[in-house]
């Protein structure tokens, strides 16, 4: 049994693949690049979200999936939060923190102050 998982094992992870590339696929699948664009860099109107916090981003997306939104904008994103596993906030929140794409224009912000609106 122990030779036959030993065997799997590879196979199941290298299938599954990383959390940061799970994350890109979902968000262009769920749609996140047609309001943030395709380098998460955000617009005029929606924040950019390469390069954020991993932690913030996952409390924001959880808030939103509990229906909870204390602005227009942000209530924008109940719909898109809410059919959203643990696992896939956390491939989102991976692929998003860890931005590696080269193609955004946004600098990480390293200040305390607040989420930018949404």
């Amino acid at each position: 049994m122990a030779k036959l998982l030993l065997f799997f094992f590879p196979i199941i992870v290298f299938a599954a693949g990383d959390l940061y590339t799970q994350g890109k696929k979902l968000y262009f699948s769920k749609g996140c690049n047609g309001c943030h664009g395709i380098s998460a860099a955000g617009s005029a109107q929606y924040p950019a979200l390469a390069y954020r916090r991993k932690a913030f981003l996952s409390h924001k997306l959880k808030e939103y999936r509990a229906k909870k939104g204390s602005t227009q904008l942000s209530q924008m994103m109940i719909p898109f939060a809410m059919g959203l596993s643990d696992r896939e906030i956390d491939a989102l929140t991976t692929f998003l923190g860890e931005y590696r794409e080269g193609k955004s224009t946004y600098s990480p912000d390293m200040s305390n102050r607040g989420d930018g609106g949404s």
